[in-house]
């Protein structure tokens, strides 16, 4: 079976991955609205971009021939969500958001990189690559 074949099977919407970083996103987004300019402008629009380019990036992979060229962005969405767990720990830090926040969105990212890597090994061996 090709990746051709397998996307008559599985949506975009439908990857658990992609559907837990649009989770994520709307979350992130919630707080990002009511931060005051200051902090939306500098760290909020920083954490926000971090999660969303996680979503992004699995998208862009979805929508790649071939399973080299996808792997490239899944590997991007990685270390966005890497970057996301930056962020989101000097929020926590600055007092930025609340701890029960924190343990959200903390949790729900390490769902994911759980997820992306079981993804990205799943894509590899597709490949004949480990």
């Amino acid at each position: 079976m090709n990746k051709e074949d397998l996307k008559e099977f599985v949506k975009l919407e439908d990857l658990k991955i992609y559907r837990l970083s649009l989770e994520l996103s709307e979350i992130v987004w919630e707080i990002y609205k009511n931060l005051e300019k200051d902090i939306k402008w500098t760290i909020g629009k920083q954490f926000l971009e971090s999660i969303d380019s996680i979503g992004a990036n699995i998208a862009e992979g979805y929508g790649r021939f071939h399973y080299l060229d996808s792997i490239k962005f899944y590997y991007n969405a990685r270390g966005s969500l890497w970057e996301s767990k930056h962020w989101l720990t000097l929020m926590l830090k600055r007092k930025i958001v609340s701890q029960e926040n924190y343990d959200t969105i903390a949790s729900k990212l390490e769902k994911l990189g759980i997820k992306l890597n079981n993804f990205i090994t799943s894509i590899k061996k597709k490949t004949g690559n480990k």
